[in-house]
């Protein structure tokens, strides 16, 4: 595994050019192909029947026709970008053609000829990094930007990509080096006994750091749910009301609705946006003590959805008395749940009378009724969803939040390092013992931002991104 720093990032200038349809494949007004690297401009000059390409400034753009020997494949559009005022950092061209499923593989088919490669996920935007165009961080918002399925995590990302973390993270690795730099200068100087460390002033300042880093990881719960959504999952007994009420709230017939109790084999998985936030939400099979084999299995996987979930509704059909061994189901989940956001909810209120309501028909440990059918409650058990699983937490895209695990677990061991050094200046530990923690909190913040790097660490973040970026 090798060591990558900002010193040793290679001359990305002469890499070899690699090419790659850059939009989504399907029928469209436009596809876009992208090519970089070295000779980039010139190889496609060589297919492209127009203006002599090699000749002409960088962000211009070209009409003419890409052809196959004397063929003619398409009419396009070649817009130039010159290093470095490009993406990559590299000499690019991007071909805009019809987005014809079968004209765009021609297209780029003639290119990769033209002894240009086929470019892997990620790698325009890797080449990016390497060239210093975009630090690490801001080159990981490029994939979440792609994948985000709500408003609120497009502004997040956008956060990101704008650099507000890789701010904030040099402003500690600052600090800290600031830090570093007092103890080290004294250990230069240990045989003269000579102090230069101001031992309250590197107290104040790395109790500054701790506490920065700690309100930075305080927003990552928050982070992490915008990015990936919340994980909700419906359960309770057959015929509860599960499918009804993921049908309602998606607006669709998404899940089988039945009279029937057990219709409901296996988990349904489908996505639902409110107030800037996605749910996952499941549809579970009903829960029961049951000899049947297949529903047996259902249940089994209703239960280890929940220990997978970030909120877990538990649906009691009101109409319905409660018994002995629905208390035990909810014993079972109330103990799978382990802490998670969990919302008891009274289903099928259409189903009582306003008399049977007030004469003790909604068991008291539900927290809420909702009526799927007619609509009563549903606007409070939405505003109830996203209460719970945000715990009275404000998501304020509008601030900086942690959305990585990546970022977190660095951001964590870092105030870990710092935090050790603090009680190694309590405990009067000598400078040595003091920068080997602050070194080791410096590398931690520098792998976030990418100034301290490994190749393996590289290949794992841009392989999750799509061919083309």
């Amino acid at each position: 595994m090798t060591q990558v720093t900002e010193s040793q990032k290679p001359d990305i200038s002469q890499k070899p050019a690699i090419a790659a349809i850059a939009t989504a494949l399907g029928e469209a007004g436009i596809s876009v192909i992208r090519v970089s690297g070295e000779q980039a401009i010139e190889k496609v000059s060589r297919i492209f029947r127009g203006k002599k390409l090699s000749g002409q400034p960088t962000h211009t753009a070209h009409f003419g026709r890409i052809a196959d020997g004397d063929r003619m494949i398409d009419e396009v559009v070649a817009t130039i970008f010159r290093s470095p005022r490009s993406y990559t950092g590299e000499d690019t061209i991007e071909i805009s053609c019809h987005g014809g499923v079968l004209v765009t593989q021609e297209v780029l088919e003639a290119i990769l000829r033209q002894d240009v490669r086929h470019a892997d996920p990620g790698e325009f935007t890797q080449r990016a990094f390497l060239n210093g165009k975009m630090e690490l961080s801001q080159a990981e918002a490029v994939a979440d930007m792609i994948h985000a399925r709500s408003r609120k995590a497009v502004e997040a990302a956008g956060q990101q990509l704008d650099g507000e973390l890789g701010r904030h993270v040099k402003a500690f690795r600052q600090q800290i080096i600031d830090a570093t730099a007092m103890v080290e200068l004294e250990l230069d100087f240990i045989e003269e006994d000579v102090e230069f460390a101001n031992k309250e002033q590197l107290t104040g300042l790395l109790r500054d750091v701790d506490s920065e880093l700690g309100r930075l990881l305080e927003t990552y719960e928050s982070g992490r749910l915008v990015r990936h959504g919340v994980q909700t999952v419906f359960v309770g007994r057959p015929n509860a009301g599960k499918s009804t009420l993921l049908n309602t709230l998606m607006g669709k017939e998404r899940a089988i609705v039945s009279a029937t109790a057990g219709t409901t084999r296996d988990v349904i998985d489908a996505e639902w946006s409110y107030d800037g936030l996605t749910f996952t939400l499941t549809d579970t099979a009903g829960l029961r003590e049951t000899a049947d084999e297949i529903e047996s299995e259902g249940v089994r996987r209703s239960e280890s959805a929940v220990t997978r979930a970030d909120l877990i509704i538990y649906l009691k059909d009101i109409s319905e008395p409660v018994d002995d061994e629905e208390l035990r189901l909810l014993a079972r989940i109330e103990k799978r749940a382990k802490g998670r956001a969990l919302l008891k909810v009274g289903t099928k209120l259409d189903l009582l009378t306003c008399a049977e309501a007030d004469n003790g028909g909604v068991p008291e440990w539900c927290d809420m009724v909702v009526s799927a059918r007619d609509g009563r409650g549903m606007d409070e058990l939405k505003q109830r969803m996203r209460a719970e699983v945000l715990q009275n937490r404000e998501i304020d895209t509008g601030k900086l939040m942690v959305t990585s695990s990546r970022h977190r677990d660095g951001l964590e061991k870092a105030r870990h390092h710092v935090r050790e050094a603090l009680q190694g200046l309590e405990a009067g530990m000598t400078g040595d013992f003091l920068a080997i923690d602050l070194r080791a909190a410096l590398n931690e913040l520098g792998a976030i931002t990418g100034e301290i790097t490994t190749e393996d660490l590289l290949d794992s973040i841009f392989s999750r991104f799509c061919i083309g970026k």
